[in-house]
């Protein structure tokens, strides 16, 4: 069932919006979420990655490996971890790209911005403020 109007439930459609985002759109797709312990602290799920977060990988052959975040590569939608590499047959190292989606944050990086983004999406502080508005007819 169609919720709204203006949004297309179409395979083709999705696919196309997708894979032809702006930097900034894949900014916000390329979310990775907190560790249990960050989740508990914050009261929130996910945030987008960053270069200097901490992440372990729960997914894919590098399971298990912990590092910090080298570059994030919207182009293709990947991150890059440190130590988390393969040899070329000529001796040069490559990083090898792994989806946000597979990581989970261990540590953040944090500034100013990231801290209004983890308040604004904080849960708990939210449902607080909810209690406190009054319906004024």
């Amino acid at each position: 069932m169609k919720f709204n109007a203006d949004v297309s439930s179409s395979r083709r459609k999705s696919r196309k919006a997708h894979f032809s985002a702006p930097s900034s759109v894949r900014r916000k797709i390329m979310s990775s979420s907190l560790s249990k312990e960050l989740r508990g602290k914050y009261n929130a799920r996910s945030i987008p990655i960053r270069k200097d977060d901490e992440v372990r990988i729960v997914r894919g052959k590098y399971k298990g490996r912990e590092g910090k975040v080298t570059q994030v590569y919207r182009k293709k939608w990947v991150i890059h971890v440190d130590r988390v590499q393969r040899d070329k047959s000529n001796g040069a190292s490559v990083p090898i790209g792994i989806h946000p989606s597979n990581v989970v944050v261990i540590n953040l990086k944090l500034d100013k911005d990231r801290r209004a983004i983890l308040d604004r999406k904080d849960r708990k502080k939210s449902t607080k403020a909810g209690e406190d508005v009054e319906m004024v007819d």
